[in-house]
């Protein structure tokens, strides 16, 4: 069996069990298997196949494979997030004076009870503030700068 048809199906298996995993990593050698195909399809002696597949599978797996992980793991603009999660992260408006003990603020055109997430802090009516954490119905917001 010619070398470039076995690098070929090495390289058919490898996308095959990474569609199956998920891995990310599974995939990019099937990558640089599929590389090393053309190469040896045009005559590269063995060696030095070898030597491209683990070329281009070192700098898949280093440079690529990070990159993709990222990409997987958080989705862009947060829109992975539902409900109260959702409003992690967003500004608010104060309707009531918030401090430790309590307070009002407009989120998105709702009305949340809020407090204040440093307890030192008293945030006057009118200020914009963004929202840390939600505990319960109760938003815990920082004022902005």
């Amino acid at each position: 069996m010619d070398p470039w048809l076995v690098w070929l199906i090495v390289a058919l298996v490898l996308g095959a069990v990474e569609i199956v995993t998920l891995t990310a990593a599974l995939g990019l050698l099937g990558g640089a298997a599929l590389v090393t195909a053309v190469f040896a399809a045009v005559g590269l002696p063995l060696p030095w196949q070898f030597l491209v597949f683990a070329v281009v599978s070192a700098v898949g797996v280093v440079f690529v494979r990070p990159v993709a992980l990222r990409r997987l793991s958080t989705p862009p603009g947060g829109e992975g997030r539902f409900g109260v999660d959702a409003l992690v992260g967003e500004a608010a408006y104060v309707t009531s004076e918030v401090s430790k003990l309590g307070g009002r603020v407009r989120i998105g055109g709702e009305e949340w009870t809020a407090r204040a997430y440093d307890e030192t802090l008293v945030i006057p009516p009118g200020a914009t503030v963004d929202v840390i954490e939600i505990k319960g119905t109760t938003a815990l917001v920082y004022p902005r700068e």
